[in-house]
C-alpha cells in the first residue's frame, strides 16, 4: 500500500476523530500522474452536494506524455469520491455539527486502485498546537533514550 500523497498539516492543525476510506474518480492521465506522485492535497477538503462527496481543491498535475488528450485540463477540477450510503449518511449527520469538517489525509494504492483516505476532523485551538508540540518533542526523547540502552 504506497502512500502516493500526504496531508501532514491536517495532522497537525485538526484532531481526527474518525476515518472514512473512499475510492476516487479518476480519468486514465489522472491516474498515472497521482501514481507518479503528482497529486498535492495541501488545502483540499471534502463537501457534500446533495447525496455525493466531493473532493474540493485537490491539485493533480497533468500527465505529460498524455498532452494532446489532456489539452484543456484543469488541474483543480472537483473529484468524485465513491462512498457507501451508509457512510455518506454518517458524514452529512456529522458535518451538520458545528465545528466538524472533512479533510483528505492521504492517498495511496490499494490492489492497484487509488483509494483516499478522508478525516473527520475538528480544528485545534493555539494552546492544543503548543501542547502537540511538547508532547511529540518529549516522545522523541524518550525514545532516542531508549535507543541509547
Amino acid at each position: 500500500m504506497p502512500i502516493l500523497a500526504e496531508n501532514k498539516r491536517a495532522y497537525f492543525d485538526y484532531e481526527i476523530l474518525k476515518k472514512y476510506e473512499a475510492g476516487l474518480v479518476l480519468s486514465g492521465p489522472e491516474v498515472k500522474s497521482a501514481k507518479m506522485s503528482g497529486i498535492n492535497l495541501q488545502g483540499s477538503y471534502v463537501e457534500l452536494i446533495g447525496r455525493e462527496a466531493w473532493l474540493i481543491k485537490c491539485h493533480i498535475a497533468p500527465y505529460p506524455p498524455a498532452f494532446t488528450a489532456q489539452k484543456n485540463y484543469n488541474p483543480l477540477k472537483n473529484k468524485k469520491l465513491l462512498l457507501h450510503k451508509r457512510e455518506i449518511a454518517s458524514l452529512i449527520g456529522s458535518l451538520q455539527q458545528k465545528g466538524l469538517t472533512a479533510l483528505p489525509l492521504k492517498v495511496y494504492t490499494k490492489n492497484g486502485l487509488i483509494k483516499i483516505e478522508i478525516g473527520l476532523a475538528k480544528g485545534r485551538k493555539k494552546w492544543n498546537k503548543k501542547e502537540f508540540i511538547k508532547k511529540r518533542d518529549l516522545d522523541k526523547k524518550i525514545k532516542q533514550k531508549m535507543k541509547q540502552f
